[in-house]
Order: structure tokens, then C-alpha cells, then sequence
């Protein structure tokens, strides 16, 4: 196991620390306005690549072709084990288990911000499991955020010529962007905007 995992994917010390403050923690960011934005395809810009067109590896072994989500809504988010809200794991679980019929969720696990995701994907999925009941699909872990091995699907999020509008990449772990049905990029959410929370249940329809 990495340094900063104990066995079979439980809770460092660190991590249950983090766990217990995450809702003082998600507050305080909240009443200092730190990432908290959230921003919304107001003209309903239609992407210049299909959503459609993009798969993802999943660490499953198994590769996802985005055409199987036709006619759902899709929440994708870039995840990480050691983070002030690693905790969001539970609240995105939630979020699938009530919506599943209408909305996939698809965890991103990178090591983009402070090396806060140093697992394999073998531990990470163990990690998430055990402490979260994570059943929704996680990618192989790669980067997020703009350069050479920028993640092909975090790619189409990030460059406005693919996506139809949206520049913003993330701001830190547990960023969100949602995709409607018709695969068109509606919603970008900063990492310290809860998955239950009302901004995204408004993105959702609820």
C-alpha cells in the first residue's frame, strides 16, 4: 500500500480528521467565497465534438463508451483520497443511489493538487469502497488539468472549442461539470459546492 493508505483501503488518522471537519471546512469556504463558482451554459451552446465521440478507461479494466449514456445526465468529478473533501465520495454515492435512473456519476482520481491521490487504482477503488461504498464508476487515475497528459474527457471539458463554451478547468479536487442529455455541457461547480447540495439538485432538475 502507499505511504499514506493503511491496509485494505481504511482511514489514515489524516484522513479521519479530514472526514470529522469536512462539513466546518466546506462552510468556512463558503462564507470566504473560495472555490465556490459556479458557471452555467447561459446560451445553451451546443459542443463542437460530440460528447458522444469520448470514452474512458475505468479501473475495472473496462473501457466506457460515452454513447452508452445517451439520454441521462452525466456528474463528473476529479477525486482524490487525501483532501479536505475526500468526504464528497459519500455525498456523490448518495447522489447516485437517488438519481440513478436519470444520472451517471463518474469519478476522475487524479494526483493534480498537493500529490493528494498517490494510490494505485487498485488501492484507490479498495480506498473508496471500504470507507465510502463507492459502487459508481472510477477512471484510471490520470491528470486533469491542462497539458500533455491532460485526460482526453477532462480535455473536452476544459477546451472551449470541443465543448461549445466552457475555458474553466479544475479548481481543486471535487470540481463538477454536468452533461445533459443530449450531451450538451450545461454546469462547471467549484470543489467546495456539495453533490446534494441545492445548487447541483437545481442543476438537476430537483
Amino acid at each position: 500500500m502507499s505511504k499514506n493508505m493503511m491496509d485494505h483501503g481504511h482511514l489514515t488518522m489524516r484522513q479521519k480528521l479530514l472526514k470529522a471537519i469536512y462539513p466546518i471546512f466546506t462552510t468556512y469556504k463558503k462564507l470566504f467565497n473560495r472555490k465556490t463558482k459556479v458557471l452555467f451554459n447561459e446560451r445553451d451552446t451546443h459542443p463542437g465534438q460530440s460528447f458522444y465521440e469520448l470514452s474512458v478507461q475505468l479501473n475495472n479494466g473496462r473501457r466506457l463508451p460515452f454513447w452508452e449514456l445517451r439520454g441521462k445526465k452525466v456528474l463528473l468529478v476529479n477525486t482524490a483520497s487525501d483532501c479536505g473533501f475526500t468526504a464528497q465520495y459519500e455525498e456523490l454515492q448518495k447522489l447516485y443511489e437517488q438519481e440513478k435512473e436519470n444520472l451517471v456519476v463518474i469519478g476522475f482520481p487524479a494526483n493534480d493538487f498537493r500529490q493528494q491521490e498517490k494510490g494505485s487504482d487498485q488501492e484507490i477503488a479498495e480506498f473508496c469502497r471500504v470507507n465510502f461504498g463507492v459502487s459508481f464508476p472510477l477512471a484510471v487515475k490520470a491528470s486533469v488539468v491542462r497539458g500533455d497528459k491532460q485526460q482526453s474527457v477532462f480535455r473536452w471539458l476544459t477546451e472551449k472549442q470541443k465543448n461549445g463554451w466552457n475555458s474553466k478547468q479544475p479548481s481543486w479536487n471535487f470540481s463538477k461539470y454536468i452533461v445533459d442529455e443530449r450531451g450538451v455541457l450545461m454546469y462547471y461547480f467549484d470543489a467546495a459546492i456539495s453533490p446534494i447540495g441545492e445548487e447541483v439538485q437545481k442543476a438537476l432538475g430537483r
